[in-house]
């Protein structure tokens, strides 16, 4: 019985991870957080294939060198909250307006629900960013 549950578990994991991986993929061309899900989907499906467990420290090394280059300066942080805010208007502009193609809630709450997360991303590599540079006082001292 046990065998059946561990193989019920590594099929759910290595289904929601193959989908992640995917969606992350598609995230690297359009806007969103391509990385961080390609490496959340690369940890699912590690868990479920232990094979495949090598690609995890490759993957997490870029997915935090992205994160943290989006929050490096300023300009950078600036320029993602206009895109951010973008997302939302144009969210509303294609659930309101008929006129826009492929108008309706469905295309506009997922660019809302885009740039909500693309918020909550720029939040969280804010805030690891800062508890790194507290941490490392010779890191804190760069201008950038």
């Amino acid at each position: 019985m046990a065998r059946g549950v561990d193989s019920i578990r590594r099929t759910a994991l290595g289904v929601l991870g193959a989908a992640l991986l995917l969606l992350g993929l598609a995230l690297l061309v359009l806007p969103g957080p391509g990385l961080l899900l390609v490496f959340a989907g690369v940890v699912l499906l590690a868990r479920a294939v232990p094979a495949l467990d090598r690609f995890v420290a490759p993957v997490r090394v870029r997915a935090m060198r992205a994160a943290e280059e989006s929050v490096s300066s300023r300009w950078r942080i600036a320029g993602s909250v206009l895109v951010g805010l973008f997302l939302l208007a144009a969210g509303v502009a294609w659930g309101v307006v008929s006129e826009l193609p492929y108008s309706g809630w469905a295309t506009g709450g997922s660019l809302i629900v885009s740039g909500f997360v693309l918020f909550a991303l720029l939040g969280w590599s804010h805030r690891r960013l800062r508890a790194e540079r507290r941490a490392s006082p010779a890191a804190g001292g760069r201008a950038r």
